[in-house]
Parts: C-alpha cells; structure tokens; sequence
C-alpha cells in the first residue's frame, strides 16, 4: 500500500512538472487559433516551434488591442513578435563525390544541437547535453528516432555523443517521470515507442553492465509511467497505457492525455474532426495516441474502411509496443543482477515472462501465420498485417516455426525492390505503401539474423542500401522515408513534405553498410 501511494505522488510530481511547462496554445489564446487557421504558415508545426520575442502577456496585450482595427495584418503581427525558425539542413551544402559515408560523417555535426539555454518563452523543453536531432522540421530530440541515430553514431565511435543523449533522457524521466514524444511543450502529454532500454543495453555493450545500474532508477521511472494504473486495472479495463486482459494479463496500450488537436497539426486534426462520427474527445485521443505510436499514420490504426474518420488506436494492444515493454522488464531484470538483488531481478523476469506468454497468446495469429495487433474492446486481432510482425523476432520471443513463417510472409508479400512496405495497404497514409522507413528496415534485418535467416535479412538490406544511395547521388540527401515499391519515385503521404537529414536513415544505414561489409563508399 505505501509503495502504490509513493508511486502515486511520483507520478503526480511529474505530470505537475509537465503541466508548468505552457504550450503555445494555453499561452496565446485566440491568436494561436488565427494563426494556424491562416495561410501564414504552410506547417502547423512552424509556428507552434516559434520563439516568442516578447513575453506572452505582452504579445496577448498588444494582439487584442490590434485585432479588428483597419489595417490590421496578422502575418505582419507574427513576424514582429515571434522569431521564426529555420530549417536543420537548410545552411548545409552537400558534395556527393565524396561519398556516403563522409556525408553521414558530416551530417552528425549538421544534425547536433547544444544544450539548450532554458527559456519561459519557448515552446523547447531545454535538455543539459548536446544531442542530434532528426532534420528538416523535427528541430527538437526524437525519443524512438533516437535509438536507431545511436546505430549509427556507435559505428562512427561518437561514444560520448551516445552518452550525452542517453543522459538526456534519464534527464527527461526524473523531470517529467517520462521520456515525451520531443522536448517540445506541446509534447509533454504523451511518450513514444519505449526504446530507452534499448540504448541503455547499446551502451553497456561497449561499457559493461555497470550501466544497467547507472540507469535502473530511470528504467524504473519508465517503467511505472507506462504502468500507470495497473494496480486498481480490472478485467477487460483500459488506464492510460495500461490494459487488463480478460485472463488478467497486464499489457499496454499508445496513449495522450490531452483529449484536443494536436498543436502542432491544429487545422489537419479539426479539419480530420469534421470526417469522423467518433465523439470529438475520443477521436482525439486515437490520434494522439497513434502520434505516440510513432506511425502517424497508418490503416493499422483504421477500421476495415482504412479510413482516418474511424481511427482506433487506444482500442488496440499492439504487438511491438509490448516486445519493446517485455525487453523493457528484462532489462531492470538484469539491472538487478548486475547489482547482485536477485530477487527483485526474480520480479521482473516474472512479469517478462508472463508478458511473453500474452504476446504469444494474443497476437500470433495462426491462421495467417503472422503476428497482429489485438482489439482489447472486440476481443479480436486486427486484420491488417503490418510489419510490427517482425519485433517478436527481435527480442527473440518466436518460435522457430513462428519464425519461419514470418520470414515467408515478408519475401512473399512485403519485399519490394527497395526493401520491406510497411503495410500491403495503399491508403495514402505515410505509414503505409508503398513507403518504407529505416527503422522498421532494421527491426526486421536484425530479427531474422535472430533465427538465421541471413540470405532473406542480407537480401532486404541490400536492396534498401541501394535504394538509400541511389537517391544520395540524384539528391544529395538521405530522406527519412522512401518509396521502396517504385524506386524511381519519392515517398509520398503524411501530413508535411518529405523530410531530408535525416538521424534514423543515416544510423540504420551506416550499421548496414558495415555489418554486410557494403562497399565503403557505397559505390
């Protein structure tokens, strides 16, 4: 009972700490609303990323005093009192007779950003050590784009850098008692795919396991923050992230506490709103949940319309997000071994081991021989198969038969010419086909080598190399999607243009390259 109280007031600080941090709506009532109804700004997220020149009160103030006089110009306005921001990329000059591999070189210094300077003002949350971000729009830290940077940063030796970010995090979970979408205000309501054991287990690779101990109390955070609720969970219930199955198995969930648009997509969510039949709380809450995801968005989140209108995230345990949270226990488990407690280590290795049964239990799917998403509310799996299927294979919880027959399914339906789709649905969604993304490119490699698949795994990573560098030395950029279905075409879908830089696709490629000893220059 005390340690469920004490778990109560930690969280409770933590969601304080998030709420005294003001989004630029809560600050800029009214005006915030203008400006991302107007043209002023093609991407919501450019003014939501803008930095106030002058305190709020005083902007609100002048704004009020303005607005319906003659001549009033609101764009005029914005520009007087924000400071707009530029692009990561845009001072930077590729030269690509160089080669592939200096530009990724080059790239992390490009990419990485300074401590941030703490301001009331802006909508970036600061962080204490210098860290990379993703490129083009995404100007902030990316909590599951940042794993798959680190693939590469290990590979570049930028050791230190690897540190300073992992740090970062472990800042972020003992400030807020999570790890946010971004370090931005108006991410603070909600997290992403849980990979900080991932980074954490990367970097005891090259420094022991001393430093699973050096993190477990943050570990631990996490942990607690995506088991918010469980404790008080009956059968068949949802909490926040948290979901009983009605055999009384804890799993999890993506989820947002804010029941409103998306700052920083303002006018595509209300304008997404008017579609749709859901109550407007309940629809937002599905697609905030599916930008927690990281797969915003994707029919795998849609009903059999494959329509954004009937989006159902919150209604859905998926299958990665739980093999993400079985390592996520393994690991404390052995944070605790290193520290010699072998009996919380038992605890933890407990609760991993009855999430495996569930992952087994309720996502694999025997007809199709694939593991699914499972529809908590309907008691059904999903029928629309993604490549979520591959991550049981990562963190080695199929069996050899399971194995197999994913590794079927990938060559015969999800192997194009530049790699692995994402989905076999053409909804116009990003997160769909005929797009592929890195990081799902390397969860699938790296799982089959898992079960010694290496021809099939070797296979499709060739194919993605080519198709990386093929559009490095037509473009100059590494792009954070491609269109792996036609190789001759640029991804296309999302709510925002294609995006170069770009942190994930630079680290799954250079852990690539290196790994099936692709040319050095990628020639």
């Amino acid at each position: 009972m005390k340690k469920n109280f004490l778990l109560a007031i930690c969280l409770f600080i933590s969601f304080w700490a998030a709420a005294q941090q003001q989004t630029p709506r809560q600050q800029f009532p009214g005006l915030f609303e203008a400006v991302q109804s107007s043209d002023i700004f093609p991407d919501n997220k450019t003014f939501v990323d803008c930095t106030p020149k002058y305190a709020p009160n005083l902007i609100m103030k002048a704004y009020n005093e303005q607005l319906g006089k003659t001549g009033f110009d609101l764009k005029e306005f914005v520009l007087a009192n924000f400071t707009v921001p530029a692009g990561v990329t845009h001072a930077f000059t590729t030269n690509v007779d160089e080669g592939i591999r200096k530009h990724i070189d080059t790239l992390w210094q490009v990419l990485q950003r300074k401590p941030d300077a703490a301001t009331k003002l802006s909508s970036l949350a600061a962080l204490p050590n210098p860290y990379i971000v993703p490129g083009g729009r995404f100007r902030e830290i990316y909590y599951w784009d940042s794993y798959f940077t680190m693939l590469g940063l290990q590979e570049s030796k930028q050791f230190k850098v690897i540190n300073n970010m992992i740090d970062n995090f472990a800042y972020l979970i003992d400030t807020y008692g999570f790890i946010p979408n971004g370090n931005r205000a108006y991410y603070l309501t909600r997290s992403q795919p849980p990979f900080f054991s991932l980074m954490v287990g990367l970097l005891a690779k090259s420094e022991g396991d001393q430093i699973l101990v050096k993190y477990q109390p943050q570990l631990i955070k996490e942990y607690n923050y995506w088991m918010q609720g469980s404790n008080t969970l009956g059968l068949n219930r949802a909490a926040h992230r948290t979901v009983r199955m009605a055999d009384g198995t804890l799993l999890n969930r993506y989820w947002d506490e804010s029941d409103q648009p998306r700052e920083e997509s303002y006018i595509k969510d209300v304008d997404a709103a008017k579609t749709t039949k859901q109550q407007l709380p309940v629809f937002y809450h599905h697609i905030r949940a599916a930008a927690a995801s990281g797969w915003d968005f994707s029919s795998r989140w849609f009903d059999a319309s494959g329509k954004l209108a009937t989006i159902q995230t919150t209604n859905l345990v998926p299958v990665d997000l739980n093999c993400l949270m079985y390592n996520l226990e393994m690991t404390i488990a052995r944070s605790y071994q290193a520290k010699g407690n072998l009996a919380q280590a038992k605890i933890y290795e407990l609760k991993a081991r009855a999430r495996k049964k569930a992952i087994l239990k309720f996502f694999w799917d025997e007809k199709n021989g694939w593991f699914q998403d499972y529809n908590w509310t309907t008691k059904k799996l999903s029928a629309i198969p993604t490549l979520a299927a591959v991550f049981p294979l990562e963190f080695k919880i199929a069996s050899p038969v399971q194995a197999q027959k994913i590794a079927n399914g990938l060559k015969a339906n999800f192997l194009k010419p530049g790699g692995l789709v994402t989905t076999l649905n053409f909804s116009g969604q990003q997160w769909d086909a005929p797009n592929g993304w890195a990081p799902l490119q390397y969860m699938a490699i790296d799982g089959l080598e898992n079960y010694n698949q290496h021809d099939l795994a070797k296979n499709i990573a060739t194919r993605w190399m080519q198709l990386n560098i093929r559009v490095f030395k037509q473009t100059g950029k590494l792009l954070e999607k491609y269109n792996v279905v036609d190789t001759s075409l640029t991804a296309g879908g999302g709510e925002y243009p294609l995006q170069d830089g770009f942190g994930w696709t630079n680290g799954v490629l250079l852990k690539l390259m290196n790994k099936y000893q692709f040319d050095k220059q990628g020639e």
